[in-house]
């Protein structure tokens, strides 16, 4: 098997080359730039149909290594699945209802990994979402910040409005929004590290008079339409398909009448929400996101319509999400040593894998990110919108 598979590769001409058990090298392509270490003489039987879960799952077990570029090694990967088995239609996902404890374990399993490693690679602010490029060249600090007003003026704060903010992560939005627009913020994790860290920011800020943030599950939020306005981002992919109707009627039932309402979040490209891109999808749900759900636009739009809620405004920013993880994986790449002294090897193996593999699927239209801007109408179907978008960029 090993000869014939030598030759399969070699026709590809890729530029890799592997290092095998005893030493020995095996010029697959041209300039190699990549190196596949093969550790275990069992992984070379199974490149003859290999996936990216596949590959990635042997990187994280050690079973495989891998040298050069992190978002060229990706690259080649996915040339190599779709040289040897074709293109991916994938399968629909099964769906099944999130409980309270399930969706806890999951956000502590990835957000409460080490407050220390995600400040290696993210903002000033430690932003984890999707940011903004108004020109495209700037870098991440601007464009984050250039996100959180994004977001503002696309909710039309006002001073004193009162924000929910659903995920609030590390605090980032739920300062800026208090800070530059005199918003009153009530925000919600799960996370206990990023709460605890987002509260000190908060205070250290001298935000306490205006920032509320609280460890809660979004299904214990007060459904008495106390809120101005809410937004949620990076959040309602752990919520779940069969979840979703819940979730978007309780943002509708936290805002008031006219209120508006933003959902930023990830989105699948098949309109069934199964996943693309040769396994990428069960790596990730195995080491990365458990239990995570991407709905395709559609999907999220008939829940937030269904909920009671009219969809005003739908921007893609699928373009920025993959400069954003461009970035943050640079920026990884560029502190591995640091990043080491903070987490296990295996948890650093997967991070390396999933920002460069995720930079990649974004760039190639494998998943979306949406903001889709919604309101609460009023009994008689007025709400507070200006007549056009002109504000947004004034």
């Amino acid at each position: 098997m090993f000869a014939p598979l030598m030759t399969a590769l070699r026709d590809l001409h890729l530029p890799v080359q592997l290092r095998l058990w005893d030493g020995s090298h095996v010029v697959l392509g041209p300039s190699p730039v990549v190196t596949l270490v093969v550790n275990d003489p069992a992984l070379v039987g199974q490149l003859a149909r290999p996936s990216l879960d596949l590959l990635g799952s042997s990187y994280v077990e050690g079973r495989l290594g891998l040298e050069g570029p992190i978002l060229e090694v990706i690259r080649i990967a996915d040339s190599l699945c779709r040289a040897l088995i074709g293109e991916d239609t994938g399968t629909a996902p099964s769906r099944q209802a999130h409980d309270k404890a399930t969706d806890a374990a999951a956000i502590s399993y990835h957000y409460d990994l080490s407050n220390d490693f995600y400040r290696l690679w993210l903002d000033q602010d430690m932003v984890y979402s999707c940011a903004y490029f108004e020109t495209g060249g700037e870098d991440l600090d601007q464009a984050q910040q250039a996100k959180l007003r994004h977001l503002c003026r696309k909710l039309r704060l006002q001073p004193g409005d009162r924000l929910l903010d659903v995920g609030c992560g590390w605090g980032g939005l739920a300062r800026f929004a208090a800070r530059e627009f005199g918003a009153e913020v009530f925000g919600i994790t799960l996370s206990r590290a990023q709460l605890e860290l987002a509260r000190q920011r908060v205070v250290d800020d001298g935000l306490a008079g205006q920032v509320q943030l609280e460890l809660m599950d979004y299904r214990e939020l007060p459904q008495d339409g106390r809120f101005d306005k809410v937004v949620s981002v990076g959040m309602f992919e752990h919520v779940g398909h069969a979840n979703l109707p819940l979730y978007c009627r309780t943002l509708f039932n936290a805002v008031r009448p006219g209120g508006l309402v933003m959902n930023h979040g990830i989105t699948a490209r098949h309109t069934d929400g199964r996943p693309v891109g040769h396994g990428a999808g069960d790596f990730i749900g195995r080491y990365v996101f458990p239990h995570g759900e991407l709905p395709h636009l559609a999907m999220i739009s008939a829940q937030i319509s269904d909920a009671g809620l009219e969809i005003v405004d739908v921007e893609s920013l699928r373009r920025h999400y993959a400069r954003t993880l461009e970035l943050w994986s640079g920026r990884l790449e560029a502190r591995l040593e640091q990043a080491r002294a903070l987490v296990p090897e295996e948890a650093l193996r997967i991070w390396r894998l999933y920002l460069a593999g995720c930079a990649y699927g974004f760039g190639r239209n494998w998943i979306n990110l949406h903001q889709i801007l919604a309101v609460k109408p009023r009994e008689d179907g007025s709400h507070e919108l200006p007549w056009s978008r002109a504000d947004l960029y004034a």
